[in-house]
Formats: structure tokens, C-alpha cells, sequence
């Protein structure tokens, strides 16, 4: 068929194709396979609070956030029900 050189070719290239593919995807990886911007800034992620004062100030933004949505939800509802009874009549 082919011979010895076929064999060390094949050989060769049983050897030589994992190791350059490890090679290519192992090296340069920053720059080659990053998405630009994929992770947030670390001051604009969540931070967590340690301090006495923080941990206040943290709670009442949270009150303050939950007490809006909660108005804006019992406003909906009040605009739903109105809709509803001016259909019946």
C-alpha cells in the first residue's frame, strides 16, 4: 500500500494535530477569545455593606424602592378595576 513513509506521515500527524490544537487554543487566549465589556465594572456591581451606617442606609433604599413599586402596583389595580367598571355600564 503506502509504505513506511505513509506510516511516519500518518504517525506525524496523530502526534503533531492535538498538540497544535492545544497550542492554538492554549496560547494568546486574552486577546483572542474575549468579548470586550462581558463582566461589569467593579463599581458597578452590587456592593455589600459592612458598616453599621451603610447597612441603614441600604435598608431604607430598599423600604423606599419596595414602597414605590407597591403604589405603582395599587395604582395599576385601581386603573384595571375602573376600566372594568366603566365597561359593565
Amino acid at each position: 500500500m503506502g509504505g513506511a513513509n505513509l506510516e511516519i506521515f500518518k504517525f506525524g500527524m496523530y502526534i503533531m494535530f492535538p498538540i497544535g490544537w492545544m497550542y492554538y487554543f492554549g496560547t494568546n487566549l486574552e486577546s483572542r477569545f474575549t468579548v470586550p465589556d462581558f463582566w461589569p465594572a467593579p463599581e458597578k456591581t452590587h456592593r455589600i455593606p459592612f458598616e453599621r451606617e451603610e447597612m441603614k442606609a441600604e435598608l431604607d433604599r430598599l423600604k423606599a424602592q419596595r414602597q414605590e413599586r407597591k403604589a405603582k402596583r395599587l395604582e395599576e389595580l385601581a386603573q384595571q378595576k375602573e376600566r372594568e367598571e366603566s365597561k359593565r355600564d
